[in-house]
């Protein structure tokens, strides 16, 4: 299980009580993956899914490739993708 710092609502980093919070990170991860596109973090250009780039697709098998390769990129065992428009239900996990 990852440890990270936390972000708000907002993309913000969390600080409650003048401190930076620091906590169990993976559904963070996840949602960071699915939302950024390719080349948004500088360590890992070619990594992160793009959603809003999927949203006027047809057909949903390019969005679920790509979620089990960049999360698979990313350190996770991703045992399910399921997208019936507007619901995605994604279960990984780190390994």
């Amino acid at each position: 299980m990852p440890y990270d710092l936390i972000l708000d609502e907002n993309d913000d980093l969390l600080i409650e009580d003048g401190d930076l919070v620091i906590d169990e990170s993976t559904l963070q991860h996840q949602r960071l993956l699915l939302l950024c596109n390719k080349g948004e973090f500088k360590e890992f250009p070619t990594r992160c899914v793009g959603l809003g780039n999927y949203l006027e697709d047809h057909s949903t098998a390019a969005l679920a490739r790509e979620v089990n390769v960049d999360f698979s990129r990313d350190g996770m065992r991703v045992s399910k993708v399921k997208i019936e428009v507007p619901n995605l239900e994604i279960e990984a996990a780190y390994d």
